[in-house]
């Protein structure tokens, strides 16, 4: 997809509050320091799409972002990180109910991009929800991130572990950096297959 518009469609506390269906949808989740708000901004062509910030877990609600070329719409759904945001447990339950109430109802749904950064291992976080996933049936990819980070031999084999480690097949881990753009035609090239 060539991006020309991009927004922020809608902000949502509970999937009740997500727009009507209509346009396919992709959710990213990940770790609260995984980069996704850059992956995004990457996604889209724009640099204060998503916002980032240097304070991991900001990302607390369901941001929708609409993406459209000449021909089509996407929505990009940016979900709540985990694991490093320092919050309450009562507030870290709140968001596994808005995630996987998200997750598991939600019509328009065609592809899960679970972010996992390629310099750390998976931890039960990551393999647990790749397996909840799966018992669902929603399509899941993993997009490794920030790849520029490391030498090439070394991203190598840091993605050949990571795949291993999550036993998937390799077209179902997209190796990818937002700072340099690596890897994003192919990410788009799996968005685009699973979204038509």
């Amino acid at each position: 997809m060539r991006v020309r518009e991009a927004a922020l469609e809608a902000t949502a506390a509970r999937v009740a509050d997500l727009p009507e269906p209509g346009a396919p949808e992709v959710a990213f989740l990940g770790r609260s320091n995984v980069g996704k708000s850059s992956l995004l901004n990457r996604l889209a062509g724009r640099k204060r799409l998503a916002r980032t910030s240097s304070t991991p877990g900001k990302t607390r609600l369901l941001h929708v972002y609409r993406v459209e070329d000449e021909k089509r719409a996407l929505r990009l759904v940016d979900l709540p990180g985990y694991g490093w945001a320092k919050v309450s447990k009562a507030e870290r339950r709140g968001w596994r109910t808005l995630v996987e109430g998200y997750l598991g109802a939600r019509g328009p749904l065609r592809l899960a991009i679970l972010l996992q950064d390629l310099r750390r291992d998976p931890t039960d976080d990551e393999t647990e929800l790749l397996d909840w996933l799966a018992q669902r049936g929603v399509p899941t990819v993993v997009a490794l991130t920030k790849v520029d980070k490391l030498k090439p031999m070394r991203r190598a084999e840091r993605a050949r572990s990571l795949r291993e480690a999550f036993g998937l097949e390799p077209d179902d881990v997209v190796a990818t950096s937002a700072e340099t753009g690596a890897g994003i035609p192919e990410l788009w090239k799996v968005i685009d297959s699973l979204t038509r």
